[in-house]
Parts: C-alpha cells; structure tokens; sequence
C-alpha cells in the first residue's frame, strides 16, 4: 500500500491550495479562449489561452493557502451577484406552473403566491404592505 501513486499524489498535495472556483474559472477562460483561436484562426489568441491555464495550476499547487482563499473570496464576491441573479431566474421558470410572482409596490420585494386562487389579499413579509392581485 506504500507504493500507491494515489497516497504518494495526496500526499504531495497537501498543504497546497488544490482546486476552487477560481482555478475553475480560469481553466474554463483558456479552454473558451483556445477554442475560440481555433474557430477564428487567430494564434495570437492560442498564446493569450496559456496566461490563465498557468494562472490556475499555479494557484492548485502554490502553498500561500490564505492568499489563495482571498483571492477565491473576492472573486466569488463579485460572481455571486450573476449567479444569484440567474439562480432566481431558473427557480422562477421552474415554478411558473404552480406559483405567480408579484413586486410588493412599497419595497418592491419579490413575493411568490400560489396560482389558481383568484383574487387574494397579498402582505408583503418585509414591508407589510397590503395589496390585492389575480392569483
């Protein structure tokens, strides 16, 4: 069990920052970026593919674990918005058949009310402001 390449690899690896969201990220912008050179038969764009690959490896094997973090950190503070964003879209979309959405008209918060009720006394739950809508 000595001689596992598998032990010797997790062994290597730890205390080194391994895989986030980031280095993800980052692999996906080189492989779109590779692709897209070969689709326009650019090779400068081929090369500019290689800075965000050798950014990623460099942050999954680097040992500055709180640096790494931070980094990741902020990047996921700036993505969370958009992926929020479409997160509620997909939710929405999922639901349409039994639930209807509605802005509150005070606060203009998101509220969501089951269909086929017909008209309903809606409370906004931030606000309490009260409204009437066709469910």
């Amino acid at each position: 069990m000595k001689n596992n390449p598998l032990n010797r690899l997790q062994k290597w690896m730890m205390g080194r920052n391994g895989g986030d969201q980031l280095s993800l990220a980052l692999l996906i912008l080189s492989l779109l970026l590779s692709i897209v050179s070969g689709i326009l038969d650019l090779p400068i764009i081929i090369y500019i593919s290689y800075i965000p690959f050798v950014l990623a490896v460099y942050r999954i094997f680097s040992k500055k674990v709180d640096k790494r973090r931070l980094e990741n950190y902020k990047f996921m503070m700036k993505v969370s918005p958009i992926y929020s964003f479409y997160h509620k879209r997909k939710t929405t979309l999922k639901d349409r058949k039994t639930h209807k959405y509605f802005k509150c008209p005070n606060c203009k918060q998101g509220l969501r009310v089951p269909k086929g009720k017909g008209k309903i006394n809606i409370t906004c739950s931030k606000c309490g402001t009260k409204f009437i809508k066709q469910s």
